[in-house]
């Protein structure tokens, strides 16, 4: 396996091709599939409420993603502003639903992601980021020119069109979408996508077709490949047995890695919808996670009883930590292997 990024095989032209391409999806917005059709180019703002050009919150290198994403030297996330679910009970609602953030130039965001590269990160996690991709491709294609050799990991909800997937290829090495539900009614119930399962179901095709199982180096960090993650909502709101059932039936077990989350706090405006008001209790993740094992699936668990609330970040205190030199953030829960649960 190349250990190289893929986007380091690029030629200026494939760069220029690709750029045109989603500028060209963003002038009638149908970067993600709710296809607002507004001309985010000249500024317009459709359902995300983003603006043309770059809004970002937060870059620093994170310590609590999955073992093979943050490693030794943490994960280098750029957290976008802005966000095309909305879920009602987001942890990132600082984001996703009040905006927090400003507006960087590419050849800032350029100059930060060479920043986390000297900081000893091992990848460029790009969270939430399909909204701005026309203004992503830039910065990525700048700081390549000038040195960068981290993988590229995206870090997404899972609504994505297989489209703007294909126009990531070569960019993108390891993805890590959600599948947040495997019903469309708690869908559009929470996050406003009454046509999500579909559509997440198509893009998950798409991008391990694209990238295939996960594969890391010898130091068990991720350089191609793709993760899946699903948070388990409290009274299976999620339809998470849905989620398994669709998994066993597409995938090889031996072939996916799953991240099988238990991290859920009902923040934002959860307290709005009863069966989600309250944070998930041991039994049912137990439940939930003894049929994911069952099913032969390997990724990553969690322990609820050793849950806290660090992995909940402040953004408006988190800036730009990369540069200032402050700790990252400690990981926020124990994520152990499905094979060590196995034998443990």
């Amino acid at each position: 396996m190349p250990m190289e990024p893929s986007y380091t095989y690029l030629s200026d032209a494939d760069w220029a091709a690709r750029r045109a391409a989603l500028e060209g999806l963003a002038r009638r917005c149908a970067l993600c599939p709710r296809g607002c059709g507004v001309d985010r180019t000249a500024g317009e703002r459709g359902f995300c409420g983003a603006p043309g050009g770059l809004v970002i919150s937060s870059l620093f290198p994170h310590h609590g993603e999955e073992p093979p994403i943050s490693g030794r030297g943490g994960s280098g996330t750029v957290f976008f502003t802005h966000c095309t679910l909305k879920c009602v009970f987001c942890q990132n609602w600082q984001l996703s639903h009040a905006g927090e953030g400003r507006l960087y130039r590419p050849e800032e965001l350029a100059r930060k992601l060479l920043h986390l590269q000297a900081r000893g990160c091992h990848n460029v996690n790009l969270v939430t980021a399909t909204h701005f991709l026309p203004w992503i491709l830039p910065a990525l294609q700048r700081a390549a020119d000038q040195g960068l050799r981290l993988p590229v990991v995206y870090n997404c909800g899972g609504y994505e069109r297989e489209e703007v997937i294909d126009l990531l290829a070569g960019i993108v090495d390891v993805w890590l979408p959600d599948m947040k539900y495997g019903d469309d009614r708690p869908a559009a119930r929470y996050s406003r996508a009454p046509d999500y399962v579909a559509v997440n179901r198509a893009a998950v095709r798409r991008m391990f077709r694209q990238v295939g199982p996960l594969r890391c180096d010898e130091e068990g960090i991720a350089r191609r490949g793709l993760i899946l993650r699903h948070l388990v909502l409290p009274g299976d709101a999620a339809a998470s047995r849905a989620v398994l059932s669709f998994l066993a039936a597409t995938f090889d077990p031996e072939d996916l890695t799953v991240s099988w989350m238990a991290q859920y706090r009902p923040l934002y405006r959860a307290a709005d919808h009863p069966e989600i008001a309250r944070r998930l209790e041991p039994g049912e993740y137990a439940a939930s996670r003894r049929e994911f094992l069952e099913a032969g699936f390997s990724g990553f668990l969690q322990d609820v009883e050793r849950l806290d609330d660090a992995f909940v970040i402040d953004f408006t205190t988190r800036k730009e930590e990369a540069l200032t030199g402050e700790p990252a953030p400690a990981p926020p829960s124990s994520l152990r292997t499905a094979r060590e649960r196995r034998s443990a």
